[in-house]
């Protein structure tokens, strides 16, 4: 055979399988819309859940945001010492960490932590049939399992990137008054004149809410789909760190087009 014929044909199959598996994805989402109803009749189903997705995370995103907005009191200060600017380190912290730090390295660990834990959790589910067991009672998986879990990570992700947001504001303060000796008054004031409610903070939670959709619908697709293996769920795994970043990055980059644009 042709060798550039089977390196069109394999192309081909990657990026039919590629369509497909997003349509399958599109699919399980409006699936989930669909009973969402049915499952928040169970609200302690979603209540449970997020106390596993937004609470169990807390502990990485206010060590990892407090880190954040330290490197960013500390880097920022020293570029704007250079124009004679060091006072206005308070509005760099919040308007990074407002308007792309926070929604973004939020997403991020909320797919390595709690969107990793319920692809294998799905995935492990399936595995022991206890997926097909509940059909066979008449249960709906989608209802009863599904559901409750995208609800949670698009409840927790706003309240996680916020929470990010104080704690690293918080960190870059400590870097900028006690240590450098920035002005208290005028990290405050600066910060307060030049952050605008609706483009800085309302624009941030909406980014939130829509990498929360994102990060949770990979994480449910990639468990329900994952073959019934300890090799199938470890690659789903994978694949939901993997493609829930990328798929981050690109959204973010949408949205700031869309937010600056308009």
């Amino acid at each position: 055979m042709n060798p550039i014929f089977k390196i069109l044909s394999s192309l081909g199959s990657q990026v039919t399988s590629r369509i497909w598996r997003l349509g399958s994805a599109t699919r399980l989402f409006l699936l989930t819309l669909i009973y969402s109803g049915e499952s928040f009749r169970r609200i302690h189903l979603t209540i449970r859940e997020i106390y596993f997705t937004g609470v169990m995370s807390l502990i990485i995103i206010i060590v990892s945001a407090f880190f954040v907005g330290m490197v960013l009191g500390l880097q920022g200060y020293y570029t704007l010492q250079k124009y004679g600017s060091s006072e206005s380190i308070g509005v760099l912290v919040a308007l990074a960490l407002l308007r792309e730090l926070g929604p973004v390295v939020t997403a991020l660990l909320f797919a390595g932590r709690a969107g990793t834990a319920i692809t294998a959790e799905i995935g492990l589910m399936k595995a022991t049939e206890q997926l097909s067991a509940m059909e066979m009672m008449a249960v709906s998986p989608i209802a009863r399992i599904i559901a409750p879990r995208f609800w949670a990570g698009v409840i927790s992700m706003p309240i996680l990137a916020s929470i990010f947001s104080m704690v690293g504001v918080m960190g870059g303060y400590l870097v900028a008054v006690p240590i450098i000796g920035v002005d208290h008054g005028a990290f405050w004031s600066q910060m307060n004149v030049n952050i605008d409610f609706r483009f800085d903070v309302i624009n941030g939670l909406i980014k939130s809410v829509v990498f929360g959709i994102a990060c949770t619908i990979i994480a449910l697709y990639e468990g329900f789909d994952a073959p019934p293996t300890a090799e199938g769920v470890s690659r789903a795994t994978t694949r939901t760190v993997v493609t829930s970043s990328l798929t981050v990055l690109g959204l973010d980059f949408i949205l700031t087009s869309f937010m600056i644009a308009h």
